[in-house]
């Protein structure tokens, strides 16, 4: 699971009337997550920002605030016409579902009871937990948009409580405006969060004012914070033929931090590593000649890949240098860390985008049931 930093076009809940013309602020900070609200500017406008963040090879978001049915409804096929990769937010998941259901966009609703505008999280926290359990038991809804810091009451129990309970990534948002709020969001698991108004108030420490400057602190804080997640990376691993004992020799190397996390390798590729670490947890696709490169390439398209590992052999058949070229595509295309070789893949471990993980720290912690 990764950590993502998710930039919102927006202040008090509504999408800044110049958001085209400072969304280079943001993507010069080095963000590559950036969202807007459904309310603040036309559809029009909306759709010149979503192209501007397609362009520039971000991933795009749509949120929604709208409390009315008719309202929401509408949101969820502007989110369509713009062809935004997420859509966060609103309350009615079954019929947001049926608006979405021919369109590859990711769902995450809100959980719990919404009010106001802007909007705050209301209910107890179990029946927050349970609306979250509830709600991503519909295999459309792939993750949830929690309102943690819209909550009246202890938010960082709710954020673990939730993330527990839910059966997808949980995004947190509302009012995150402070480094603590950053790491305690980590802590409990979050896919990602979101920072907006804060950021064009600069409430972040950095080395002089203005949004990118914002923006590369909070990346930062992100990065730290990251260390300290308890959730499990998915990572794809493969190798041609000639390289496999390469890769069997790395995973040797690095098997205690690949414990704990999820992964996918083609088929002769995964056997052999489950038949060496029986204690890894992997997921065998098809082999590389029958599309299993194909299936880890839509799993990078789809976002549930989060680093993926290919060591590939120069020297093999030209057969296999189109299943090649079209993962490493993938891989830059939605900006996923990707190894070809020994050295490379040790770069990750010492940058600590692998690191241990212990089961027993997944969920919530003692004090802090539901």
């Amino acid at each position: 699971m990764g950590f993502d930093f998710i930039f919102m076009m927006t202040e008090n809940d509504r999408t800044i009337l110049n958001a085209r013309d400072r969304l280079n602020e943001v993507l010069d900070g080095g963000c590559q997550h950036i969202g807007f609200k459904d309310v603040g500017l036309p559809s029009g406008e909306l759709k010149r920002l979503a192209d501007d963040i397609r362009a520039a090879g971000a991933r795009s978001y749509l949120e929604v605030v709208s409390l009315d049915e008719e309202s929401e409804i509408a949101s969820a096929r502007v989110a369509v016409d713009l062809n935004v990769d997420c859509l966060l937010g609103g309350t009615r998941a079954d019929q947001v579902t049926s608006s979405l259901s021919s369109s590859p966009i990711r769902y995450y609703p809100f959980p719990g009871r919404i009010t106001g505008h802007p909007s705050i999280l209301e209910g107890s926290m179990e029946k927050i937990a349970e609306s979250a359990r509830r709600l991503t038991q519909n295999p459309r809804v792939h993750g949830l948009d929690l309102l943690a810091y819209r909550y009246t009451g202890d938010a960082p129990r709710l954020m673990h409580a939730v993330c527990k309970a839910s059966h997808g990534p949980v995004i947190m948002a509302g009012s995150i405006d402070r480094e603590d709020r950053v790491h305690a969001i980590a802590k409990a698991g979050a896919a990602g969060f979101t920072v907006g108004t804060a950021a064009f108030s600069d409430k972040f420490p950095a080395k002089t004012p203005g949004v990118t400057e914002q923006v590369r602190s909070i990346l930062t804080m992100a990065e730290q914070a990251r260390m300290a997640h308890p959730g499990k990376q998915q990572i794809a691993l493969v190798a041609h033929n000639g390289r496999k004992a390469q890769l069997a020799a790395w995973v040797g190397r690095h098997v205690n931090k690949l414990i704990g996390h999820k992964l996918f390798c083609t088929w002769a590729t995964g056997t052999m590593l489950k038949e060496s670490f029986p204690a890894l947890d992997i997921e065998r696709v098809q082999s590389g000649a029958r599309g299993g490169d194909q299936q880890i390439g839509a799993r990078i398209a789809d976002h549930t890949i989060d680093i993926v590992i290919f060591f590939s052999d120069p020297m093999t058949a030209k057969i296999h240098d189109v299943d090649f070229i079209a993962l490493t595509r993938l891989a830059i295309i939605h900006d996923t860390p990707i190894a070809c070789s020994p050295a490379a893949a040790d770069l990750f471990v010492s940058a600590r985008l692998l690191t241990t993980r212990e089961q027993s720290n997944q969920g919530t912690p003692p004090d802090a049931g539901v």
